[in-house]
């Protein structure tokens, strides 16, 4: 953190300076070839720029990679406690793959932050820290001034990220994700209350409901 002068400011006690790149390692998703997508039968699931949703991977649709293809695509599984980055388009949506979509492929324009070492605390609070807007304001500027903002996995990689000691990077992880829930559960609740909406208007304006109690 800097103050006003552009000076450092003093860290908290356990905190510590990094870049993101001193924490995990980056893989930009593969490019996948419409006719080895499928949305039948069997192969395995794509995570798309859409489905990186208030922190969380939410399919929209049941996309897949054929089975042939994927299994030349190894090296792109998604593992539980990876954090995927949106890179272009709506850049810096961030989520934490859980533990059900592991072995999932991503997206060529997602890209995959992977730990050194397992910690799903640690990645926890990295999602919260990305999605946060200090950090959010900073990919913005380094992916602004294109058609389509976009930005590269070496850029991600030198964004500075303060790290607390591991009880407060548990805490703050808790508490974003408990605040994302609250967030994904009201958005869901505002969309079904759309639909129903709509759906009482066209029955009311056709007659086939009474108005009124």
């Amino acid at each position: 953190m800097t103050n006003e002068s552009g000076s450092r400011t003093a860290l908290p006690a356990g905190w510590q300076r990094h870049v993101l790149k001193d924490l995990c390692s980056f893989q930009v998703g593969p490019a996948i070839k419409g006719e080895e997508r499928t949305d039948v039968g069997q192969g395995v699931r794509l995570v798309l720029p859409r489905d990186v949703v208030h922190q969380r991977v939410t399919p929209s649709q049941d996309i897949k990679v054929t089975s042939a293809k994927a299994r030349t695509l190894d090296k792109y599984r998604l593992a539980e406690g990876d954090v995927l980055v949106v890179r272009t388009g709506t850049v810096g949506r961030c989520a934490l793959v859980a533990g059900e979509q592991d072995g999932w492929l991503y997206h060529a324009n997602l890209i995959r932050l992977r730990l050194a070492e397992s910690d799903q605390h640690l990645a926890a609070y990295l999602v919260g820290y990305l999605s946060a807007g200090v950090a959010q304001s900073w990919i913005h500027r380094r992916s602004s001034g294109a058609v389509i903002p976009s930005l590269s996995a070496r850029e991600l990689g030198d964004l500075p990220v303060l790290v607390p000691p591991a009880d407060e990077q548990r805490a703050i992880g808790e508490t974003l994700a408990a605040l994302d829930e609250q967030v994904r559960v009201h958005t869901e609740i505002a969309r079904a209350a759309g639909e129903y909406r709509g759906l009482l208007a066209d029955l009311l304006m056709a007659g086939a409901l009474p108005a009124g109690p």
